[in-house]
């Protein structure tokens, strides 16, 4: 960590690590700001995504619609927030995991399995709770839900760190890019974020929504709670806060990891030299980035519907009809879970499987006898592309195709 990066006011904050570290410094990060901030270099970018969030919000309360606050957008939401600390999986592994439980599943896996699972848990409660959902245990629980199945983790997951860490340099604190607090001045950097968090200060009048957003993740990150996690349950900490504030969850790490070099230089920015406008500006786009590929997923999700709608002519009401429209949030399905969401008969679900595999809306994956998993791999398609790609239709099917196509076992 270089002083010559560091503006004066974080210079005076730095602090003697502990041995064996004693030749280096950490930064005690000054309390998150409760004063109004300049945003005037991120205007732009603010108004753009205050109409984003306008925009989900109003369908989301008018229209209901299930794919704005998706199962799967969590769930690509988490293997692209694992992705970015290195944890490698796939939203089609994902998936199926879940529908298959945990046997045999990879460790990876397991871990962005159990942040999707974070999210499901916790965003009901900070919608309910609001602001005073934000504590220290909250974020102990976040940490010990995201950590539990790492292998490699040595702590205990939940555990604030008792050792010296550091951001950058590859292993080596000499070509850091930043050093945390000393762990003796962990716990009380961890409560100033947490007092920012809960929304009881002068920053409700004097800082807009998203500006807030930005600063308790950049503190969060600075004071670096854990000896490892920290990205992860910063990234969450960002859905909680809009569920916090009434507004619909979005999930920014798909944003975040297409543009990663320029979330770390926002944040270090923010960190080195408290200059707030780079990561506001940076978390402004990410919401209008998001809202922006969000109706993108779920206009093509629609068309998609109407092609599969044409590839038959599917009863009205019948088992398969319906099953059409569960497959956006369930892609990858196994019968029993077809049949519990329709709540039909196993004889029912074979059918409507059947009929779907037949058009190519769903395909067998395992080639099992039992416990066949099946996906609409057209949705996983589109719900999965790389963040900001166009999404690809399939070509509508020629009726006399389906009529002639084979009829499944």
């Amino acid at each position: 960590m270089k002083r010559s990066d560091l503006s004066h006011t974080i210079r005076e904050t730095l602090k003697r690590l502990p041995p064996p570290y004693d030749s280096h410094y950490g930064v005690v990060p000054p309390a998150p700001p409760e004063e109004g901030v300049s945003v005037a270099g991120a205007a732009k970018a603010l108004d753009a995504a205050q109409a984003a969030f306008g925009k989900v919000d109003a369908i989301a309360a008018q229209m209901k619609d299930p794919y704005i606050v998706s199962r799967v957008l969590t769930r690509r939401e988490a293997v692209s927030s694992s992705s970015i600390e290195g944890t490698q999986s796939t939203l089609d592994e994902l998936l199926s995991v879940e529908e298959t439980g945990d046997d045999g599943a990879r460790d990876e896996a397991r871990q962005v399995r159990n942040y999707a699972v974070a999210l499901d848990g916790f965003i009901p409660l900070a919608a309910k709770d609001g602001y005073g959902v934000f504590t220290m245990e909250l974020i102990q629980n976040l940490h010990r839900a995201v950590m539990k199945d790492d292998p490699d983790y040595q702590d205990v997951p939940g555990d604030l760190r008792n050792r010296v860490v550091w951001i950058g340099g590859k292993g080596d604190i000499a070509y850091s890019s930043l050093n945390p607090p000393p762990p003796a001045d962990v716990p009380d950097c961890l409560a100033q974020t947490i007092d920012f968090l809960r929304n009881e200060g002068m920053q409700q009048m004097t800082q807009g929504f998203i500006t807030r957003m930005a600063i308790a993740h950049a503190h969060f990150e600075a004071v670096h709670p854990f000896r490892d996690g920290n990205g992860r349950v910063g990234r969450l900490l960002l859905p909680l806060m809009m569920a916090a504030e009434k507004h619909v969850p979005l999930y920014l790490s798909p944003y975040i990891e297409s543009k990663k070099e320029a979330y770390y230089a926002s944040l270090k920015d923010a960190q080195q030299r408290l200059d707030w406008q780079p990561i506001i500006t940076f978390m402004a786009d990410a919401v209008t980035g998001t809202v922006d590929e969000l109706m993108r997923t779920r206009e093509a999700l629609s068309e998609l519907s109407n092609v599969w709608r044409e590839r038959r002519k599917f009863r009205r009401g019948s088992a398969a009809a319906r099953a059409l429209d569960e497959l956006h949030n369930y892609p990858v399905v196994t019968a029993k879970r077809l049949g519990e969401l329709l709540e039909i008969s196993p004889p029912q679900v074979h059918q409507a499987i059947v009929q779907l595999e037949e058009v190519g809306i769903l395909a067998e994956r395992t080639g099992y006898l039992r416990n066949r998993v099946y996906a609409a791999t057209e949705a996983l398609s589109i719900i999965n592309r790389p963040f900001g790609e166009e999404p690809l239709l399939p070509e509508e099917v020629d009726p006399d195709e389906v009529s002639a196509a084979p009829k499944g076992p």
